[in-house]
């Protein structure tokens, strides 16, 4: 299950900038993830709890990460105790090999390595004399459970002289700070899985036709994602044609894809546990119409509009007023939006269409972890700051059933069923910005160009079956 790309000095590291910000004399405790059934006897593909593999790279369930920091004669002492599965070559044959608690100190680099077995007689015992205790708190309620039920066995020994921690501190902020700050080896893992995934989204223009089906475009993302080494997409695909499109988390993908309709795809593939989140829409048919080019070229210009603001100091909260008020002006030339401008402005009345936020931050997670600092208002005001990585998505949304019941005349129904969104991963440099999605067609003439000749070239090879 080693599927690391990131050296073991890179979560060494990051265990030290978290024994820095441990008070004194207290424990960490981080869990793996478990292994997920899925019916009868199968389970899920595992997905590793994300913050116990920031910390540790390791990358089988049921483990335990123990961080102690504590005073032994005047000096103050951090170690790492992991606790994993032993080896046994019974389960290893029928379920796969098994790193095992005397390798994994070695090649982890933890002080100490135990089984998974020692774990209910071995973590009270570290807990002893502890003053505070940390974990993350409410985020898996049976972890909760058993973090208290240790704690509990400690205090049970008072009489017999032992201490159990007095306080419980939720250090979920701490890491999710560490996280939110991507290092250089970091980036270059999403780099490359944005790159695999933009050739994912590249073979899926080349291949759509009227006629296909949702799920055999989704087959070609899977396909491009696992032959780079993503053997896994990052989340759910959607690949929504037509009026499905306005959907926003529509996973069905299995409706048939229709002349003069568009097909939106929203998929990105996981490298080494990094997500890359990319959306893409464009014709089945490899030509936009009028009104599907107006829309789009409105969403996008749009997108670049955000993407270009991004700096050091600025504000999801600022990209969001810019972008509203940039797609408001749009539809109201449009005709979709009718009234006084300033007043459409002012209640940022494109957010009828543009019905989701502009961007989140990426990483291990698709939604990233790290404080947005939301005010009453919900805007979200924190600056950026170098090393950050995030999602810009605007998109708009007019349903087939449109009606627009807020104005006296309706939407034209030419503009019905139309779902556009563009979506880039953008880091936050020194001096700007830097978008990690550097090969997935954006534009409407690169978009009907590529479709355009790969259409020309079946047609080609079609010709001279028939021959």
């Amino acid at each position: 299950m080693k599927h690391t790309l990131l050296a073991v000095s890179e979560f060494t590291g990051r265990r030290a900038r978290f024994f820095e910000q441990m008070p004194d004399n207290s424990v960490a405790l981080f869990a793996a993830a478990e292994e997920v059934t899925r019916s009868n006897d199968t389970e899920y593909p595992f997905c590793q709890n994300k913050n116990f593999y920031y910390l540790t790279g390791f990358n089988e369930p049921d483990a335990l990460l123990l961080l102690i920091k504590q005073k032994e004669a005047d000096e103050l002492v951090c170690q790492s105790v992991l606790f994993c599965r032993e080896k046994n070559p019974m389960q290893e044959i029928w379920h796969g090999r098994r790193i095992g608690p005397e390798q994994a100190s070695g090649e982890y680099g933890f002080d100490a390595s135990f089984a998974c077995e020692e774990i209910d007689e071995l973590v009270p015992k570290y807990l002893e004399d502890k003053a505070q205790l940390l974990f993350c708190q409410g985020a898996d309620e049976k972890f909760d459970r058993r973090v208290l039920n240790w704690n509990s066995q400690v205090k049970a020994k008072v009489r017999q002289g032992g201490k159990a921690p007095g306080v419980l501190i939720d250090c979920s902020a701490i890491i999710d700070e560490m996280r939110l700050i991507k290092s250089p080896d970091e980036l270059d893992i999403m780099r490359k899985v944005n790159r695999i995934s933009g050739q994912a989204h590249q073979r899926a223009m080349e291949k759509t036709r009227p006629g296909k089906f949702e799920y055999q475009i989704e087959a070609e993302l899977l396909h491009e994602f696992a032959r780079h080494g993503a053997r896994h997409p990052a989340y759910g695909s959607i690949v929504a044609g037509g009026d499905n499109a306005n959907i926003l988390h529509y996973t069905d993908n299995n409706d048939i894809l229709k002349n003069n309709e568009l097909l939106l795809i929203d998929a990105g593939g996981e490298l080494a546990g990094y997500a890359a989140d990319i959306t893409r829409t464009f014709p089945v048919n490899g030509k936009f119409t009028p009104e599907q080019k107006a829309i789009y070229q409105l969403v996008l210009d749009a997108q670049e509009l955000a993407i270009k603001a991004i700096a050091p100091g600025k504000t999801l909260a600022y990209l969001n007023e810019i972008t509203c008020e940039f797609l408001t002006r749009g539809l109201h030339q449009l005709g979709i939006l009718t009234g006084d401008l300033t007043e459409l402005i002012a209640a940022r009345a494109c957010k009828k269409y543009f019905i989701h936020g502009l961007g989140h931050w990426l990483g291990l997670d698709v939604h990233d972890v790290g404080d947005y600092q939301v005010d009453k208002k919900r805007q979200q005001l924190r600056a950026f700051e170098p090393g950050m990585a995030m999602t810009i998505e605007p998109g708009l949304y007019i349903p087939l059933h449109d009606v627009n019941e807020d104005i006296a005349t309706p939407v034209d129904e030419k503009w019905r069923g139309i779902g556009v969104r563009i979506e880039d991963n953008i880091l936050v440099t020194e001096t700007g910005y830097e978008n990690l999605t550097v090969n997935a067609p954006k534009t409407i003439a690169e978009i009907e160009a590529l479709m355009a000749e790969n259409t020309g070239a079946e047609a080609d090879v079609t010709g001279q079956h028939s021959h």
